[in-house]
């Protein structure tokens, strides 16, 4: 889709709120697809997929935390 908006590893991670590191870690778990490159070779990802990826990783973090006594 055209009117689709990418997103770089940089703009992933400030979207996020999470570091460059994070983002790289989501591709190598497989919670996020690198669908293309810039013309820079920068790696590139589709809004609704770092939103995906953002979202499933931060259900399991939540499962994961005991609160505090």
């Amino acid at each position: 889709m055209e009117d689709e908006l990418w997103l770089t590893v940089r703009e992933a991670a400030d979207h996020c709120g999470v570091s460059p590191v994070t983002v790289y870690s989501w591709i190598r778990r497989g919670h996020l697809k690198v669908e293309g490159l810039d013309p820079r070779g920068q790696k590139l990802f589709r809004h609704l997929s770092v939103a995906q990826a953002e979202k499933a990783t931060r259900a399991k973090a939540k499962r994961v935390l005991v609160p505090a006594a």
